[in-house]
């Protein structure tokens, strides 16, 4: 099985219609989405259409919960909040009766899935020694997925050691040998340094994960978030993907 592993899609409409367009090439056998659809960007509706379109499998995010009133506002900072609140605001309920399905964990085979983490599935940000040691503490599948922190890495537990990096665009990862934990990094807003829309393509019969960009139109999305209202900072942040 060839699935292909999405996150972090934060209502960026045009990134994620890039990322779609380069999967229909590809051509997955299935599409998986760890979660956060929506939050920050212009397009919440459009992108919670697609994802329910053509998604097989997707999760709930901290950003989808808190515009369904699940998790407080201010849990975020003052321009997530912001963008919250509009998000509220034009949130149609076809939307929010798609988010409100949602769970954030899934397994699926030998794939144990999460928007946070498996210590914890909504919050947790999976960045440093510990919290990767502790993410293969709480789960026992051979390849764990992870999103929420924005930036793709691969770490892989063999024989009890444990070997972390960054994952930019190219990088594979054999999923043969011993345990792997893998982000795939962000659609709609990524904060590797890379402004293009990351993915991730996990070949299961090959043994294999690649990191994958797509290049969509940043400026269209960021005139799309000051034409909305949106902070100023999260069209600014797009262009240096960060």
């Amino acid at each position: 099985m060839r699935a292909a592993v999405i996150s972090d899609i934060h209502a960026n409409l045009h990134a994620l219609t890039a990322v779609l367009e380069e999967l229909d090439s590809e051509r997955p056998d299935t599409i998986w989405c760890l979660g956060d659809i929506i939050g920050y960007g212009p397009r919440p509706n459009e992108c919670c259409q697609l994802v329910r379109e053509r998604v097989d499998l997707s999760l709930v995010g901290n950003h989808d919960l808190v515009v369904l009133g699940d998790v407080d506002v201010n849990e975020f900072n003052p321009e997530a909040g912001r963008a919250v609140e509009w998000t509220q605001r034009v949130l149609d309920e076809e939307s929010k009766a798609f988010l409100a399905g949602l769970e954030p964990r899934a397994t699926v085979g030998d794939v144990e899935l999460y928007h946070g983490s498996p210590r914890n599935a909504v919050w947790e940000y999976v960045l440093d020694a510990e919290a990767i040691q502790a993410a293969f503490s709480h789960s026992e599948a051979p390849i764990v997925l992870i999103g929420h922190s924005h930036i793709p890495i691969v770490a892989q537990l063999t024989d009890g050691e444990v070997l972390a990096k960054h994952a930019p665009e190219g990088v594979e990862s054999e999923v043969d040998d011993g345990r792997l934990l893998l982000n795939p990094g962000s659609v709609g807003q990524p904060r590797d340094g890379d402004p293009h829309a990351a993915w991730l393509l996990l070949d299961l019969e090959a043994g294999r994960a690649t990191f994958r960009r797509t290049e969509y139109d940043v400026e269209r999305t960021q005139r799309e978030i000051r034409e909305a209202g949106l902070p100023e900072a999260l069209a600014e942040r797009l262009g240096f993907g960060i």
